[in-house]
């Protein structure tokens, strides 16, 4: 992909920055010399993510927004292509919120409030750096989703119908933008985020986030142990969604 041996020069966007995943991310990017925007809804803990990652020498800046608020969120990306530089990697990762219903409990309410966060805050980040990718024909696109995208779980209904549908999107993006120089592609996490751990803590995730973006003709990473929340939803269920 043009430009990506240089990576200097830079910028990621950080959509949904926390302490855990989101932190893990930006300094992994960062330590590669790339510029980090962060933005979530909560100005102060923003304020001291940018702090730490100045203090070990990345250009940070943070950009506070309500995901929710689609303005909002165009909003705060314009700005971290103003104060930073345009997008060349948008990782999106909002920290769930909301009710979780399960399948028979979901209603068009609880589904909405879910797909809200997960795919139009997506369909709306994406739709804000887009436009200046493709006039570079070189940018990335990193969409974060659980393993309820791949595993159906009954107690996990209203969330894993808006993952399916980001991870389903995510590989139509791969698939149509890649002939243009566009990455696409979903990281799908299938564990609990245990900071220190050497596989689940954030900086080894941060790591496989950035094995992903030098892999372009890759449309996912899988972090965790699918098969073991598979072993989990037969056990609360009783039934295994490989029965026929």
């Amino acid at each position: 992909m043009a430009g990506r041996g240089n990576a200097v020069t830079k910028t990621l966007a950080v959509v949904g920055a926390g302490p855990g995943l989101g932190m893990g991310v930006a300094r992994a990017f960062g330590r590669h010399g790339f510029r980090v925007g962060l933005i979530a809804r909560n100005r102060d803990t923003l304020g001291r993510l940018v702090d730490e990652l100045t203090r070990s020498g990345v250009t940070a800046a943070a950009f506070p927004a309500d995901i929710r608020d689609r303005d909002a969120l165009a909003g705060a990306l314009a700005g971290v292509g103003e104060r930073l530089g345009p997008v060349d990697v948008l990782e999106y990762s909002p920290s769930p919120t909301g009710a979780i219903t399960s399948a028979a409990r979901t209603t068009a309410a609880s589904a909405a409030e879910q797909f809200d966060l997960h795919v139009l805050g997506a369909v709306t980040a994406v739709g804000q750096v887009l436009p200046h990718m493709l006039a570079r024909g070189a940018g990335t696109l990193l969409l974060t989703t659980g393993v309820s995208a791949t595993i159906a779980a009954p107690f996990l209904g209203n969330v894993g119908l808006a993952m399916a549908g980001l991870r389903n999107w995510a590989h139509a993006l791969h698939a149509e933008l890649g002939p243009q120089g566009i990455h696409a592609a979903t990281v799908t996490i299938a564990s609990r985020i245990v900071p220190g751990d050497p596989v689940t803590g954030p900086d080894a995730i941060g790591a496989r986030y950035w094995r992903l973006y030098r892999q372009p003709d890759r449309r996912e990473e899988v972090i965790g142990d699918p098969e073991a929340f598979r072993a989990l939803v037969a056990g609360t269920t009783g039934v295994s969604d490989t029965d026929g």
